[in-house]
């Protein structure tokens, strides 16, 4: 029982993870009916902006603007918050997170604008294929400018385990968990209780119609990427805290995984995405506690050609009716 119950939290603490990256996944097809392969992508930049900004980059700033960590407070924030020296915190983390899924976002924007929305007039085949050129770019591009050997990423938060009983959690298991499930409700409330949530509905119903009515369509649809974009930033960073070791390439299986999440799901909704995220991350992990880590990632792509053959809309997903 209690190797079943260690395995349950681990499993849902990575499939919190899974969800997070599933969400970027079904919000853009929900919205442009597009499979975003780059997504994986981006949350490898996700983990490589927060090695680097915890690596002295707020160092460099203090120094390049001029503020002075004696009296300025966002300098001393900067100065011994975020470098590599300074001493782990949960605030730490929260600083690294949060920057890391404010510069992806910018990078979300800017593949949409450059790659998807020159090619949005023509068949979603020239989408897809776009995608993966997006994908392979990127995936390269990071091997010439990070390197591709792996690199260890920094102690944000000072590892601790906390024991109840046979059963042992990890500090950082439950700070990602929070914060995963914190992003999720935002994102819920986003999309549900807010005007541009409103629009996102709209175009995902119906873009023509959404047209319309006036709703600045590119404006929502680049808005959905700098999102799904944050939240991709913010697995990575989690990914990196709950295992140091981060490479280029290392957005291509995990979201592979994420995007089988969202199929399991059923792709284009939200509850979907992260009920899918848990139920891989918790069969993952008991697979590895009661058979072999050798069959963990072979798993999920099992689950695929499982949910593919007997329910092709997904968990939670529903038919849709597309005119002719």
């Amino acid at each position: 029982m209690s190797t079943f119950l260690q395995q349950l939290i681990n499993g849902i603490s990575l499939g919190a993870i899974y969800a997070l990256i599933a969400l970027g996944y079904t919000m853009v097809y929900g919205v442009l009916r597009l499979i975003n392969f780059a997504h994986g992508d981006v949350f490898m930049l996700g983990a490589f902006t927060g090695y680097y900004l915890s690596n002295g980059l707020g160092a460099r700033v203090v120094e390049s603007f001029g503020l002075d960590p004696t009296t300025n407070p966002l300098g001393r924030f900067l100065a011994n918050g975020m470098v590599g020296g300074g001493e782990p915190s949960i605030l730490t983390a929260l600083a690294v997170i949060l920057l890391s899924m404010l510069i992806c976002a910018g990078i979300g924007l800017l593949i949409e604008r450059l790659a998807y929305r020159p090619v949005r007039k023509y068949s979603r085949l020239t989408a897809l294929i776009t995608a993966i050129g997006v994908s392979l770019l990127i995936e390269n591009g990071g091997q010439l400018v990070f390197g591709a050997d792996p690199k260890r990423f920094p102690t944000l938060i000072a590892d601790s385990k906390i024991n109840f009983g046979e059963v042992s959690v990890n500090n950082t298991d439950i700070i990602v968990l929070v914060i995963a499930v914190l992003l999720m409700i935002a994102l819920q409330y986003t999309v549900f209780y807010t005007k541009i949530g409103k629009a996102m509905r709209a175009v995902s119903f119906n873009m023509t119609s959404a047209k319309l009515m006036g709703i600045n369509v590119d404006f929502v649809i680049a808005f959905t990427f700098a999102l799904g974009s944050a939240l991709a930033a913010a697995a990575g960073v989690l990914v990196a805290i709950r295992i140091p070791r981060i490479d280029p390439l290392m957005g291509i299986l995990i979201g592979l995984k994420a995007f089988v999440a969202a199929v399991l799901g059923g792709i284009g909704n939200i509850p979907g995405a992260v009920l899918g995220g848990l139920l891989i991350g918790i069969v993952e992990t008991m697979v590895v506690g009661y058979l072999s880590p050798t069959y963990k990632d072979a798993v999920a792509f099992a689950i695929l050609i499982l949910i593919l053959l007997f329910r092709p809309t997904g968990l939670l997903g529903s038919v849709e009716q597309e005119k002719v």
